[in-house]
């Protein structure tokens, strides 16, 4: 693949070389062979030339959910990563909660294979334990060794403490991460939203916040004793951000990220009882918010996440108690984080993660591999439904004035831009 990209302002935050600097980059072969001030089109390659054109190393998401194997209907593999390559992701990690889950290494191998092709490289979790029933762990070697690069029973709490000891034992012999969901199920119980005041006047069952902050925890004093690499996904409290601060002080080998949800609303949307706002974790308080925008801001959260989850609409169009958890967020993260952060502070935000997985950052320089997000940093719109390119149409953020939107990425020697 040859492509010339013309006139690009390039983002690069780790890199003081070319940060902010306009040239002209012509990748041959899938790797960067030029920058320059000005290239001259040799003809033969595809110019690209789009409007307040900037690019950055390729964007990563930590948590993305599909729907193949078993869910097609609601996301394929293939159209799902089409999609997170036009939102500027050329890298993403695959949550475990397909049916079959994804407990043996064959599971790990088929969704490899079923994205051999893609401009988006996806890099699939297993689950923890069996079945995702949390009794007995899983094979986690054997996934590890097909291409698995964590293990995670996806949205459930680890209520076996000895289930999770064994599992941070057993993977430090191949440096395995292991997830846990922070959230007690006995606390967290039969509730909807955040416990509050807004559940209470809403009348629903809440989750409190100290549902989340008791597991963590109980989590980090068994890391203490096993040692190993502990993550916890799409932690919602600002108690949690403290408590992930400590740790990491006293050194233990611990990383946490956030969903874009709960940077962007708090649990005052739900006023109207849309279920397009049913996520899990529940939309918190604003000094949540407030905390954990601060905390990736500062780097005490490792990482941003999508957090999307493709339902079908026969799930969301219920009454709220019954509707599905969940939404999209691949197509606006970075919408969301560019109206929140600076564009340079955005985009430092979506490069980091890949180390914790044992994966390497892109880098824009002569000779690298060509692995680049396209965006405008600066155009303001309303995200509405009908730009919404994924299979499933459940986003909470449809309505919402969002600044920044990708063209694309080049990536896997493949251009995948929006027309």
């Amino acid at each position: 693949m040859n492509v010339l990209l013309k006139s690009v302002t390039i983002i690069s935050p780790l890199s003081t070389e070319y940060h902010k600097k306009k040239r002209d980059v012509l990748i041959k072969n899938g790797r960067i062979d030029r920058i320059a001030t000005s290239i001259r089109d040799a003809g033969k390659i595809k110019t690209i030339s789009l409007p307040n054109l900037h690019i950055s190393p390729g964007w990563f998401d930590s948590g993305v959910c599909f729907g193949e194997p078993g869910f097609e209907e609601r996301e394929t593999i293939a159209n799902g990563l089409d999609v997170a390559g036009k939102s500027g992701f050329t890298s993403i990690v695959l949550q475990p909660n397909t049916n079959p889950l994804p407990d043996t290494s064959s599971d790990i191998v088929f969704m490899k294979k079923s994205a051999a092709h893609a401009a988006t490289t996806l890099h699939p979790l297993g689950t923890l334990s069996v079945k995702s029933e949390g009794n007995t762990m899983a094979e986690l070697f054997d996934m590890h060794q097909a291409g698995a690069v964590g293990f995670y029973d996806h949205k459930r709490p680890q209520e076996n403490g000895n289930v999770l000891k064994i599992a941070l034992q057993y993977a430090q012999n191949f440096k395995g991460v292991v997830f846990s969901y922070p959230q007690d199920a006995d606390l967290a119980s039969e509730g909807l939203v955040h416990e509050g005041e807004v559940s209470t006047r809403l009348g629903l069952k809440g989750i409190p916040a100290f549902a989340e902050e008791l597991r963590i925890k109980r989590d980090l004093a068994i890391l203490e004793y096993t040692g190993g690499k502990l993550h916890f996904p799409t932690i919602s409290t600002a108690k949690a951000v403290e408590l992930i601060a400590e740790a990491k002080d006293r050194g233990l080998d611990i990383s946490c990220s956030v969903a874009i949800q709960n940077l962007w609303y708090t649990d005052e949307t739900l006023h109207e009882f849309d279920s397009a706002y049913k996520v899990r974790p529940p939309l918190r308080s604003e000094s949540d918010r407030k905390a954990l925008r601060d905390g990736l801001r500062k780097g005490i959260i490792d990482m941003v996440t999508s957090d999307h989850t493709p339902i079908n609409i026969e799930l969301k169009r219920v009454e709220f108690e019954q509707a599905a958890y969940g939404s999209l967020g691949l197509e606006s993260m970075f919408g969301v984080l560019n109206s929140i952060y600076s564009t340079p502070t955005a985009i430092g935000i979506l490069l980091r993660g890949r180390e914790r997985f044992g994966l390497e950052r892109p880098k824009i320089a002569k000779g690298e591999e060509a692995d680049i997000t396209l965006f405008d940093p600066d155009e303001r719109f309303v995200y509405t439904p009908d730009m919404c390119l994924s299979t499933s149409k459940n986003s909470l953020f449809f309505g919402s004035k969002l600044k920044g939107k990708a063209y694309g990425t080049l990536a896997n020697s493949i251009l995948n831009i929006q027309k």
